[in-house]
Parts: structure tokens; sequence; C-alpha cells
């Protein structure tokens, strides 16, 4: 599990946005800004979105070797930046989304209830970040 050092750790907590890529059937990427939380005790990263986006369908997608999806989350701040590769995947489940919800709102402002809400979770198995935060 991926453990961020303090000043890691502080900047996914602000309230920035970033860029989510995660790769198109035919392996090109796509990229779209998005709000995320870390959940640092589980070593994972949720966005949520809905059930028909492409970034979900891209999440659900295993990759032509069979393995499962990868996306990477970066945020940028003036020159500080942080990016959090790894293995992506869709959550329906109610309780999931309504913890990232909470998560969410916590960070950023509060949500409509919207019934085609999912969650992505990234699971990070890197982290690349400016010499800032290293």
């Amino acid at each position: 599990m991926i453990r961020l050092n303090p000043e890691q750790l502080v900047f996914v907590t602000e309230r920035h946005l970033a860029t989510l890529t995660t790769l198109r059937a035919d392996g090109s990427p796509h990229v779209v800004p998005v709000a995320f939380t870390w959940d640092a005790d589980a070593g994972l990263l949720r966005i949520t979105t809905k059930r028909g986006s492409v970034k979900a369908a891209n999440a659900r997608r295993r990759l032509p070797d069979g393995s499962p999806p990868r996306a990477a989350v970066c945020q940028v701040e003036g020159g500080r930046w942080l990016t959090l590769e790894g293995t992506i995947e869709v959550s329906e489940d109610p309780d999931e989304v309504a913890d990232a919800v909470a998560r969410y709102a916590r960070r950023y402002r509060q949500l409509e209830h919207d019934p085609e809400r999912v969650v992505l979770r990234l699971t990070p198995d890197r982290v690349m970040a400016s010499a800032y935060m290293a």
C-alpha cells in the first residue's frame, strides 16, 4: 500500500482539482479534470462520477492482456505537483458511494443526491512528485 509523506498528504487534502487519465478502447488517453479524495488508511483515491461516463466505461475495461485497467491522477498547483498511478475500478456499492460523497463534501462541497453516481477507486502503486514534495 502506498503511503504519502507529510508534504504529499497535506497537498492531496488541499482544495485543488486534478486530471484523471484513463485509456479509451483504442488505447488513446482520455484526460479530464476531476475532484478527488485521498483515503490514507486504505491507500486509495476516490472520484465520484456518473455510471455512464466515459471515465467509468474506461475504468471497467480490462487491458488487452486481461489485466485490470490503469489510470493516473495528477494534481498541480504552482510548482507543486503529485501524480498517483495505479489500477482503477468502479464501485456501485451504495455504502461506498455515500462514503465517497461525504469525503468529497469535506474537501470540496456537498453534492446533490444522484442515483447514477458511482465511485472510481484508484489504488496507486506509483507516486511521482515535484522536488518540493520529495
